[in-house]
């Protein structure tokens, strides 16, 4: 039981301690990046209930609605409403690679939680494989979600990069589901998406530490 407690939580803890190290200029208080990511995991219960609903009623009878609607939208949009509504009006954010920490506290809670109950359901040989793929992918998800809400508080055109922050790990999301539900040899796929996903996080990761914040309050004020 312990080991597979430990293996479920270690990817998402070295996942997480690797975005928020790499915060170089001020990084956010470790208090509120947890309770952000015990936040992240609580939303697996309700999240789990309405997908139960939603495949009972046949809302989402088909590979493409379990892909993108039951996964990649319900599950990206409750990540992403935590952001936008709890935090992305803190005194906390205050750089806008801090979008990207607190979108990977979230998602990384909902996904160590996640693959705790896998792991206790399947059993500890599939940690190797869970931490390569659901962990980390969610992971990913979350650095496209994060670094366009700091370009939405810093760089002006609110609205355009609030869409694109959520619109983008939908998208993103639901192809992953997508791939594993339709592809009887999935791994052909899912090798060269998972590291385009990672070498698209890696360069946002970048980008967002490049991000001008000087013009930050008079663009916020024009939002």
């Amino acid at each position: 039981m312990f080991a597979m407690i430990a293996a479920g939580i270690a990817p998402g803890l070295a996942l997480l301690s690797y975005f928020y190290l790499k915060d170089e200029y001020e990084t956010e208080p470790l208090s509120l990046v947890l309770r952000v990511f015990l936040f992240g995991a609580l939303l697996v219960f309700p999240i789990m209930f309405i997908q139960h609903v939603l495949t009972v009623e046949g809302v989402v009878a088909s590979p493409f609605a379990q892909s993108f609607i039951s996964s990649g939208l319900l599950e990206e949009f409750v990540k992403w409403f935590i952001v936008y509504f709890f935090i992305f009006d803190h005194p906390e954010f205050d750089e806008p690679y801090d979008g990207i920490v607190y979108s990977a506290s979230v998602s990384l809670g909902f996904a160590t939680l996640e693959n705790i109950l896998y792991l206790l359901a399947n059993g500890v040989e599939v940690a190797m494989t869970r931490a390569l793929l659901p962990v980390s992918s969610h992971a990913l998800f979350a650095v496209m979600m994060g670094f366009y809400i700091g370009k939405a508080k810093f760089q002006g055109r609110k609205r355009f990069y609030l869409t694109l922050s959520f619109l983008l790990p939908v998208v993103l999301h639901g192809t992953y589901d997508f791939i594993l539900l339709t592809q009887e040899k999935w791994a052909y796929y899912m090798v060269p998406f998972m590291l385009m996903l990672w070498w698209m996080a890696l360069r946002k990761v970048k980008q967002a530490k490049g991000i001008d914040v000087q013009a930050a309050p008079s663009i916020k004020s024009q939002a």
